[in-house]
């Protein structure tokens, strides 16, 4: 188990359905890192931009992409994360994969679809919460608009990081910015957010303002916000969780509910 964990956000542009270009940016981006980090982090849907146009430019689990991952990972000796966009059986997902270094991966698929993109017209919903353990890390891991929904992200399995990758535009970055650190007091754990820089094939404008909150929503990257294309560093700690938890264990007066 490991008592800290190492992290690298990658804040980009994205090249508007342009996988093999997103992957030759990412795959330099990813070599230029020269810390030892046991995690990178991409942002939602990193090989097309939030796009629509699932049945032109979905992959499979099986495909160059999954495969791209698999390859950085062993290569980098660490996890790699993001979403794209994948078909299975006849439907598209925006699926979170988290790889790593042996070649096996989880999964989620976004739960909260963006209504106002009109993206239940095209996407499927998953229904499974997901705990991913990796290096002694309880991490659950969330894709955007999964973040306006509390319920969602509940702290009822002990986790220490909540990870939300996105593609949050500028002009409700406020709302960003401000539910990331809730999430991160309401749950007592690490919350991370990765978002994309740049603009879409839409017009919509994106900024960034990718962050590591602790456990006390208290800012672990010093710089903030950052709009700029980047990789973000932070260390987190295990022992910051469970000094805090100890002291404060607001978690055990939560109500005692499940969701249906």
């Amino acid at each position: 188990m490991n008592k800290t964990l190492h992290v690298a956000l990658i804040q980009s542009h994205l090249a508007w359905e342009n996988p093999i270009h997103n992957r030759k940016m990412f795959a330099q981006k990813i070599e230029a890192i020269t810390q030892d980090v046991d995690l990178i982090i991409l942002p939602e849907m990193f090989t097309t931009g939030f796009t629509m146009n699932a049945s032109e430019i979905a992959e499979v689990m099986q495909g160059e992409t999954v495969q791209w991952l698999k390859k950085f990972s062993k290569t980098k000796n660490c996890a790699i994360a993001g979403s794209i966009i994948i078909e299975e059986e006849g439907k598209y997902y925006n699926r979170f994969i988290f790889m790593i270094p042996d070649g096996k991966c989880r999964t989620y698929d976004k739960h909260q679809l963006f209504t106002l993109a009109k993206e239940q017209e095209v996407f499927t919903a998953g229904q499974e919460e997901i705990i991913i353990e990796y290096k002694g890390w309880k991490i659950k891991p969330q894709v955007c608009y999964d973040l306006r929904f509390p319920v969602w992200a509940r702290n009822t399995a002990r986790y220490d990081m909540l990870l939300y990758v996105a593609s949050w535009p500028k002009l409700r970055i406020n709302a960003w910015d401000t539910l990331l650190k809730a999430r991160a007091i309401e749950n007592m754990s690490y919350c991370i957010g990765v978002n994309r820089i740049g603009l879409d094939g839409k017009g919509y404008e994106y900024n960034g303002h990718s962050a590591v909150y602790d456990v006390l929503g208290h800012s672990v990257i010093e710089e903030e916000p950052i709009e700029r294309e980047t990789i973000l560093y932070a260390t987190l700690d295990k022992s910051h969780i469970e000094k805090v938890r100890g002291k404060l264990p607001f978690l055990e007066d939560r109500d005692n509910f499940e969701l249906c």
